[in-house]
């Protein structure tokens, strides 16, 4: 076979700040994913991205090419409108579980194909595991009958859903190209787009804890995922929310588990409450729901009942005992004061220390292991308040989680109660 292209002329392109080529582009996917371009020019080729930018021609058609590089979904055969939602990560976002069944109670398809976590931002898999029975992998034929029947699944993406990305994520995480915005937007995109959902709502977190820690670049990333999302005919909306501290008041698997229930039952911390109802009325409204109540919807039991139905549908038993930790730690106030900032980072950095997260792909994690979150900045504390508990399995974690705790929260004496507290998680809409 002889190639279209060479590797070294395309590198070559980018290099000197040039548009590639369309042709180009969809050659030098595609010989990646065959092999035929190396680990090190494709290295090159990312660096020459990451460094001089892609156009929005450029990106769409980087895209669909590692759409072409492997299988297609589309869920015609359903009954019902098809709706997802995706996060860029964050601290305690365990946004999906609540979310994907209260959207379902409006009898709206949820196909949600999510990740396992990797370093200080959560999995959704990984808290959904911490189930007992709770299955990730599911069969296409079995997906589109608990859609059909349930209305929501979250699972594990196939293997065969852009695996030109996969192959270039591992290489991104090792060459320092990860945080490129026409990379991420396209590695996002192109697995959402072959999902092959009728509409998409984008969750763009900004903050310490974010992968994004500028609003601009934030921005700009939403900008780029629903410019991708529209061009390819998918009804794209995202918001921009707050990642400077945790969401909720929990990180970890079975901890954020449990929390996610608390909501479904109509409880829960306010902010977990109010983003979970602002990315369902995006969802149902993209999906043709007009003006729906979400709110009582979690009142009044039917996003709890499509939770259990969900849940029980992929093998897991939603009224058995959660994982718990075998040891914990408290950390407690130095002085009187009013907490006024917490860094979302240094929790999460914390919780990953525990042994909820992973350092690698292949790492196991313990569904117990997390922290529990007790004061919120503007809360007012006193001397020998609790502020944190500690949850691991392996106690001898506990120091270097502690080492990123301290200086991730400040008490200050003299500030007013309120002084620092959230005023809403989401910061703006981009459509």
């Amino acid at each position: 076979m002889v190639e279209a292209y060479d590797a070294v002329d395309v590198i070559r392109i980018k290099r000197d700040r040039q548009k590639l080529p369309m042709d180009a582009i969809d050659w030098v996917v595609d010989a990646y994913t065959r092999g035929v371009v190396a680990d090190e020019q494709m290295s090159a080729l990312a660096m020459a991205i990451f460094l001089n930018g892609m156009d929005r021609e450029e990106i769409a058609r980087w895209t669909q090419a590692m759409i072409n590089s492997g299988e297609t979904m589309n869920f015609r055969a359903l009954s019902k409108a098809t709706t997802d939602k995706h996060s860029t990560g964050g601290v305690g976002d365990k946004i999906t579980l609540p979310l994907a069944p209260l959207v379902a109670s409006y009898g709206v398809a949820v196909p949600q194909l999510s990740g396992r976590g990797l370093g200080h931002t959560g999995g959704t898999l990984d808290k959904l595991e911490a189930i007992p029975g709770w299955q990730a992998d599911l069969t296409n034929d079995r997906m589109m009958e608990i859609l059909e029947d349930v209305g929501a699944v979250i699972c594990a993406a196939g293997s065969g859903l852009a695996p030109a990305d996969k192959k270039l994520y591992a290489l991104r995480d090792i060459t320092s190209t990860v945080d490129c915005i026409p990379l991420i937007a396209s590695s996002i995109m192109s697995k959402k787009i072959a999902e092959g959902t009728g509409a998409l709502v984008l969750d763009v977190k900004v903050g310490p804890g974010a992968f994004m820690k500028k609003e601009a670049d934030a921005r700009e990333l939403a900008r780029t995922m629903v410019d991708l999302g529209t061009d390819a005919g998918v009804n794209t909306v995202a918001l921009l929310t707050d990642m400077s501290r945790p969401l909720g008041l929990t990180v970890g698997n079975a901890l954020e588990v449990r929390e996610s229930v608390e909501v479904l039952a109509g409880g829960g911390p306010s902010d977990v409450v109010r983003l979970t109802v602002a990315l369902a009325k995006e969802m149902l409204e993209a999906a043709g729901v007009k003006d729906p109540d979400v709110e009582e919807a979690l009142k009044d039991g039917r996003a709890m009942d499509s939770w259990k139905r969900m849940i029980s549908a992929q093998g897991g038993d939603p009224d058995g005992p959660l994982p718990v930790a075998t040891d914990t730690h408290e950390v407690t106030a130095d002085e009187d004061g009013v907490m006024t900032e917490m860094d979302a980072l240094a929790v999460g950095v914390a919780s990953w220390r525990l042994g909820a997260g992973r350092a690698r792909q292949q790492d196991p994690v313990q569904a117990g292991a997390g922290i529990e979150i007790h004061a919120v900045p503007g809360d007012k504390i006193t001397k020998g308040q609790k502020l944190f508990t500690l949850h691991t399995d392996t106690p001898d974690r506990f120091d270097r989680a502690l080492d990123s705790l301290r200086g991730g929260y400040t008490i200050d004496p003299q500030a007013a109660e309120g002084t620092g507290a959230r005023d809403d998680v989401v910061l703006d809409r981009i459509s």
